[in-house]
């Protein structure tokens, strides 16, 4: 897995996990004066949970290039 992969999947769980705690804990978050709906952190929690679980399904799903080996 490229690291580039690895570190999107890792902050995508853990923006999911932060939005889950959110919810679970009812921490009200204010932006500009308005206080943030929890049903907002619904989707925060399934729209990047869902792209983590596909990208590292995608990733895993690839077969490895074959080794060519050093050449002569």
């Amino acid at each position: 897995m490229k690291p580039a992969t690895l570190v999107t999947i890792i902050f995508l769980v853990v923006v999911a996990l932060i939005h889950l705690l959110r919810l679970l804990f009812r921490v009200e978050v204010t932006v500009g004066g308005d206080i943030l709906p929890l049903w907002v952190s619904m989707f925060a929690v399934v729209g990047p949970g869902a792209l983590a679980i596909w990208l590292w399904r995608e990733q895993r799903a690839r077969p490895a290039p074959p080794f060519a080996g050093p050449r002569a």
